[in-house]
Protein backbone atom coordinates (compact mmCIF):
# COMPACT_ATOMS: atom_id res chain seq x y z
CA UNK A 1 0.00 0.00 0.00
CA UNK A 2 0.98 3.46 -1.05
CA UNK A 3 1.36 6.55 1.40
CA UNK A 4 -1.85 8.48 1.75
CA UNK A 5 -1.54 11.97 1.91
CA UNK A 6 -5.16 13.95 3.38
CA UNK A 7 -5.54 17.42 5.41
CA UNK A 8 -8.02 18.53 7.84
CA UNK A 9 -8.85 22.07 8.70
CA UNK A 10 -10.89 22.88 11.54
CA UNK A 11 -10.67 26.95 13.05
CA UNK A 12 -7.82 28.06 11.56
CA UNK A 13 -5.25 24.75 12.27
CA UNK A 14 -4.52 22.85 9.13
CA UNK A 15 -3.64 19.12 9.46
CA UNK A 16 -1.46 17.63 6.72
CA UNK A 17 -1.17 13.40 7.44
CA UNK A 18 0.64 10.73 5.43
CA UNK A 19 -0.69 6.94 6.22
CA UNK A 20 1.32 4.05 5.74
CA UNK A 21 0.90 0.46 7.16
CA UNK A 22 2.31 -0.07 10.22
CA UNK A 23 2.41 -1.10 14.05
CA UNK A 24 0.26 2.29 15.17
CA UNK A 25 2.53 4.67 16.11
CA UNK A 26 1.35 8.61 15.05
CA UNK A 27 3.62 10.98 15.35
CA UNK A 28 2.93 14.61 15.55
CA UNK A 29 4.99 17.56 14.35
CA UNK A 30 8.18 14.68 14.77
CA UNK A 31 7.25 14.23 18.51
CA UNK A 32 4.92 11.16 19.95
CA UNK A 33 1.41 11.70 20.09
CA UNK A 34 1.39 11.49 23.71
CA UNK A 35 4.18 14.23 24.00
CA UNK A 36 2.69 16.81 21.47
CA UNK A 37 -1.38 16.07 23.30
CA UNK A 38 -0.62 15.73 26.82
CA UNK A 39 -4.55 15.48 27.84
CA UNK A 40 -6.59 11.87 26.98
CA UNK A 41 -9.46 13.64 25.42
CA UNK A 42 -7.41 15.23 22.69
CA UNK A 43 -5.30 11.51 22.51
CA UNK A 44 -8.99 10.28 22.28
CA UNK A 45 -9.96 12.75 19.20
CA UNK A 46 -6.81 12.30 17.78
CA UNK A 47 -7.19 7.80 17.61
CA UNK A 48 -10.67 8.14 17.38
CA UNK A 49 -11.45 7.38 13.24
CA UNK A 50 -8.56 4.45 13.87
CA UNK A 51 -10.78 2.98 16.99
CA UNK A 52 -13.97 3.15 15.22
CA UNK A 53 -12.73 1.46 12.15
CA UNK A 54 -11.23 -1.02 13.77
CA UNK A 55 -7.66 0.18 12.57
CA UNK A 56 -5.47 1.37 15.29
CA UNK A 57 -2.41 -1.11 15.39
CA UNK A 58 -2.53 -1.09 11.46
CA UNK A 59 -1.56 2.28 10.62
CA UNK A 60 1.52 4.67 11.39
CA UNK A 61 0.13 8.12 10.79
CA UNK A 62 2.90 11.12 10.47
CA UNK A 63 1.10 14.85 11.29
CA UNK A 64 2.15 18.26 10.11
CA UNK A 65 0.24 20.27 12.23
CA UNK A 66 0.21 24.20 12.18
CA UNK A 67 -2.59 27.33 13.41
CA UNK A 68 -5.09 27.27 15.95
CA UNK A 69 -4.80 26.09 18.85
CA UNK A 70 -4.45 22.43 20.13
CA UNK A 71 -7.77 21.27 20.64
CA UNK A 72 -8.50 22.63 16.97
CA UNK A 73 -5.20 21.15 16.26
CA UNK A 74 -6.20 17.93 17.67
CA UNK A 75 -9.82 18.38 15.42
CA UNK A 76 -7.67 18.98 12.35
CA UNK A 77 -5.94 15.80 12.85
CA UNK A 78 -9.17 13.67 13.20
CA UNK A 79 -10.63 15.06 10.73
CA UNK A 80 -7.68 14.37 8.24
CA UNK A 81 -7.32 10.70 9.59
CA UNK A 82 -11.18 9.83 8.68
CA UNK A 83 -10.81 11.14 5.47
CA UNK A 84 -7.41 8.62 5.00
CA UNK A 85 -9.81 6.01 6.51
CA UNK A 86 -12.39 6.32 3.70
CA UNK A 87 -9.89 5.92 0.96
CA UNK A 88 -8.35 2.81 2.67
CA UNK A 89 -12.06 1.32 2.61
CA UNK A 90 -14.93 2.33 1.67
CA UNK A 91 -16.54 0.75 3.90
CA UNK A 92 -15.26 3.07 6.80
CA UNK A 93 -17.40 6.02 5.13
CA UNK A 94 -20.79 4.63 6.56
CA UNK A 95 -19.32 4.33 10.01
CA UNK A 96 -17.64 7.84 10.08
CA UNK A 97 -20.47 10.16 8.74
CA UNK A 98 -22.98 9.37 10.97
CA UNK A 99 -20.28 10.58 13.75
CA UNK A 100 -19.92 13.81 12.15
CA UNK A 101 -15.78 13.02 11.44
CA UNK A 102 -15.98 13.99 7.96
CA UNK A 103 -18.13 17.04 8.15
CA UNK A 104 -15.81 20.20 8.07
CA UNK A 105 -16.91 22.77 10.73
CA UNK A 106 -17.20 26.37 9.44
CA UNK A 107 -17.59 27.52 12.61
CA UNK A 108 -14.78 30.51 12.58
CA UNK A 109 -13.57 33.00 15.12
CA UNK A 110 -15.65 36.54 14.19
CA UNK A 111 -13.30 39.27 13.69
CA UNK A 112 -13.44 42.53 15.71
CA UNK A 113 -15.81 45.03 14.76
CA UNK A 114 -14.22 48.80 14.69
CA UNK A 115 -16.16 50.70 17.39
CA UNK A 116 -16.48 47.78 19.76
CA UNK A 117 -14.54 46.12 22.30
CA UNK A 118 -15.02 42.60 20.43
CA UNK A 119 -16.87 40.92 17.78
CA UNK A 120 -20.35 41.98 19.38
CA UNK A 121 -19.54 43.28 23.12
CA UNK A 122 -19.33 47.17 22.92
CA UNK A 123 -17.87 49.63 25.35
CA UNK A 124 -19.77 50.32 28.25
CA UNK A 125 -22.62 53.07 27.35
CA UNK A 126 -22.81 55.86 29.64
CA UNK A 127 -26.17 58.36 29.77
CA UNK A 128 -24.82 61.29 31.18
Amino acid sequence: MATIHKIGRRKTAVARIYLSEGSGKITVNKKDLEVYFPTATLQYKVRQALSMTNNVENFDVKVNVYGGGITGQAEAVRMAIARAMCEVDAENRSILKPEGLLTRDPRMVERKKFGQKKARKRFQFSKR
